[in-house]
């Protein structure tokens, strides 16, 4: 079905805290693939990991700081607001509700599109979205099993496809390597070390000014 919006990325994640890894993807994929926009949707409780060391409110608030002089990107509270264990089905669906006849790009890196079976109703997520898989250089794709045949059946290499059809499509997109690790960034902070470079010069000074992390009026100024 042809369509008559770009589509719009998505990425979510727990951003606890949101790092230049994170932003340095969303931009490279929106400039590659010619999106409408990136929604950047911080989760309130994650399914597949611990619980954030942040709050709900502190990500968002960081998220927000990240993105603000950035028109390409939206910090989206929607999972925030919607409380409870945040299934990206369930956003989607929300979004594809707002938003009938927009294409929308579900942005993923590697490492978790290979656990993506694993996702609560993992087989519905392409009637709702695409999926672009942002993967880094020498990067190894299994040769059996379900991600092997997922890609066999939907994989395309063409970026007009997303924009013509509203879901069902695979791409796979290289980005620029970051190894940034949200987990350092923190330790970093509660040992009193400057994490400035590996995440956003605004998202510090709000880390600095609520003590997330620990820390309160670091000796370290940015």
């Amino acid at each position: 079905m042809h369509q008559t919006h770009k589509a719009i990325g998505i990425l979510g994640g727990t951003f606890d805290p949101i790092h230049l890894g994170h932003l340095r993807m969303a931009i490279e994929l929106y400039e590659a693939l010619d999106l409408a926009k990136i929604h950047i949707i911080p989760c309130f409780q994650p399914v597949h990991r611990k619980l954030p060391v942040a709050s709900p409110e502190q990500r968002l608030a960081m998220v927000q700081c990240a993105v603000k002089d950035e028109p390409a990107l939206f910090a989206d509270d929607r999972e925030i607001r919607r409380k409870g264990l945040s299934y990206m089905i369930d956003t989607l669906m929300e979004m594809r509700s707002e938003m009938p006849g927009t294409p929308l790009a579900l942005l993923v890196g590697i490492d978790a599109f290979l656990g993506f079976p694993s996702w609560h109703r993992w087989m519905e997520i392409l009637d709702q979205a695409h999926i672009i898989v942002a993967h880094r250089p020498n990067y190894q794709l299994p040769p059996t099993g379900l991600i092997a045949d997922l890609i066999s059946e939907r994989l395309q290499h063409e970026i007009a496809f997303i924009h013509e059809n509203q879901a069902g499509g695979i791409l796979l997109r290289p980005i620029t390597s970051l190894d940034i690790s949200a987990t350092d960034i923190r330790k970093q902070i509660a040992m009193g070390r400057n994490p400035r470079y590996l995440l956003p010069d605004n998202v510090y000074h709000y880390i600095k000014q609520h003590g997330t992390y620990s820390i309160v009026g670091s000796k370290h100024e940015i």
